[in-house]
């Protein structure tokens, strides 16, 4: 009984440290937003912009709960829509547009 015990205790410790912590996917999600903001995304492309701030504040969030599969999901889509924004925003510049 006290094997079957110490065994559980091993295997449940184990499967927590082999999580891997999303540290990358975070940092390149922060990066990603201000680089949008720094091409003023928030002003020439507000919606983008937008849905790529509540994906990584729910990716902050995720790993703050350690929920690293999630919180890397939500990284990842933050920083394609920061991407998206940011793009959109120079395009605006260069050709002029006010949309």
């Amino acid at each position: 009984m006290k094997i079957f015990f110490f065994v559980s205790i091993f295997l449940l410790g184990a499967c927590g440290l082999t999580t891997i912590r999303p540290k990358t996917e975070m940092s390149l999600a922060q990066s990603a937003l201000l680089a949008a903001k720094e091409a003023q995304a928030d002003q020439k492309s507000p919606n983008i912009y937008r849905k790529a701030e509540v994906f990584y504040i729910k990716a902050k969030s995720a790993y703050k709960r350690k929920y690293f599969n999630q919180a890397k999901q939500f990284a990842g889509a933050s920083r394609k829509l920061s991407e998206r924004a940011e793009f959109t925003a120079k395009r605006i510049q260069a050709l002029g547009d006010d949309e």
